[in-house]
């Protein structure tokens, strides 16, 4: 009687161990600038709360029935204001709340402390000119984060 083993040859082992190493190697790169993008996506969200704070700063100083160039209070913070909205130089940094070991501020910039090229990893926020809103801009180069 012929008996017959179960199993695996070495040939289909060194194909299977051939064919993951090729998916592995197409795979790689897609997930190697994760990070950036975390980074990236981390400033976007910053950025939206910039806004927001922005926003109900302006509805605040409206509600009180302040001037448009009054400060206001939010949170226990003096949040300096221009044109109705927070001012670039230090009013918004004082009306959003963020992380200062992730993200840093340099006259009206938000910056990603830990990105590969931090001067390219941040976003402005500029005084209001009356009647618009203040102006954010958008990330300066998003590879860089």
């Amino acid at each position: 009687m012929n008996k017959q083993t179960r199993g695996f040859t070495l040939i289909e082992l060194i194909v299977v161990i051939l064919i993951l190493g090729i998916l592995a190697a197409v795979a790689a790169p897609k997930f190697a600038n994760l990070t950036g993008a975390a980074r990236a996506a981390a400033l976007d969200g910053l950025r939206a709360s910039v806004v927001s704070a922005a926003t109900l700063a302006n509805a605040l100083q409206v509600a009180q029935g302040l001037a448009a160039g009054s400060s206001v209070t939010i949170e226990g913070a003096t949040v300096a204001m221009s044109n109705g909205y927070p001012t670039a130089a230090a009013g918004i940094f004082a009306a959003v709340r963020f992380d200062t070991n992730t993200f840093s501020t340099a006259s009206g910039a938000f910056i990603v402390t830990n990105s590969t090229t931090p001067a390219q990893c941040r976003f402005t926020y500029a005084d209001a000119v009356s009647p618009n809103p203040p102006a954010t801009s958008l990330i300066l180069d998003r590879t860089q984060c």
